[in-house]
């Protein structure tokens, strides 16, 4: 059931991609793909990617080639796949996946395009000089959904109203770490809220995080935007339902898979503009020369049979401005 019109971002099944990458034919352009997650969690926005370089007039082992690298969550790992991409000398470089995988890109060369999807502010970053005119060798496509987490725990407290105390999960090797806890401690402030933080860059300590909430009596926590969160999704999904907590995430696809709500912008459609941009790449476009995407739409996605399961009752206010709700 929706509650206004909303637009599919592309069709058809998951995206699957070779186990080994065949060598391309010398005059194929080879497209260097650089995930923090992992294919299995990122498989809907390589469909997009790849949509959005169809578009664009390129086709996957037609004209051009994709080697594809993942971190699976693990950030330590990015310095070498971008290493190894450099090596092979691609011929454009496309960093998904937050801030971590532009930066270790950007690290690496300063010659080979790079096109980024993440959800920081590239400036602040020193990524690129301005949106409007990069001036190096980055662009991409930014959603800013690292800034927007004191929105996300707005929303959160008027489906809890009655929660004195939210928890809130965040990776500590997250680029954007400190700026999203001064964010949301200022919002805690403004809410008269008492945030309790854990963190965690492993699975284990996701365990352990999870404990500490349980231990705590946390009434409803917030997930931070972050890869390998979304990596290891079905582990906190399985444990948001063992404790019965409500969870604000920061993906659709999380959402859909079973969580609660998602407050954000469409990662997918993200990637599908980076497919857009990177087919400009590929046709002599220089990264310098074309602005920085600013994602600016946003949604609000409820589960309402798991709203059910834990007892939450959607308040009217909240249900007024749901872009969708999934029964």
């Amino acid at each position: 059931m929706r509650r206004r019109e909303f637009i599919a971002l592309f069709g058809g099944t998951a995206a699957t991609w070779p186990l080994v990458t065949r060598a391309a034919p010398a005059e194929m352009p080879v497209i260097g793909w650089m995930g923090s997650a992992s294919p299995n969690s990122f498989a809907n926005n390589v469909a997009a990617f790849r949509k959005g370089l169809n578009e664009a007039g390129f086709i996957e082992g037609r004209n051009v080639a994709i080697e594809y690298r993942w971190a699976e969550g693990q950030y330590d790992r990015l310095p070498a796949l971008a290493a190894d991409l450099v090596q092979r000398q691609v011929t454009v470089i496309v960093a998904t996946g937050g801030a971590v995988s532009a930066l270790a890109a950007k690290a690496e060369t300063t010659t080979i395009p790079i096109v980024f999807v993440n959800g920081s502010d590239p400036v602040k970053l020193g990524l690129v000089a301005s949106l409007n005119q990069p001036g190096g060798n980055l662009t991409g496509v930014v959603t800013f959904s690292n800034v927007i987490e004191a929105k996300r725990l707005q929303l959160l407290h008027e489906l809890v109203p009655t929660a004195s105390v939210l928890g809130v999960l965040a990776n500590s090797h997250n680029a954007d770490f400190e700026s999203q806890l001064r964010d949301l401690k200022t919002a805690a402030q403004a809410l008269n809220l008492l945030l309790f933080v854990v963190t965690a860059s492993t699975t284990s300590e996701i365990d352990a995080a999870y404990a500490s909430l349980a231990e705590r009596r946390v009434s409803a926590l917030l997930i931070c935007s972050d890869s390998f969160f979304h990596t290891n999704l079905d582990l906190l999904i399985v444990l948001s339902a063992r404790q019965a907590i409500p969870v604000m995430y920061f993906n659709r696809e999380q959402v859909l898979a079973g969580g609660l709500m998602y407050y954000g912008n469409s990662f997918v459609d993200a990637s599908r503009q980076a497919g857009i941009y990177v087919g400009r790449v590929l046709k002599g476009e220089k990264p310098r020369d074309i602005p920085v995407l600013q994602s600016t739409r946003f949604e609000l996605v409820i589960n309402l049979k798991v709203a059910k399961a834990l007892g939450v009752a959607i308040p009217p206010g909240v249900l007024a401005i749901v872009d969708e709700v999934i029964e």
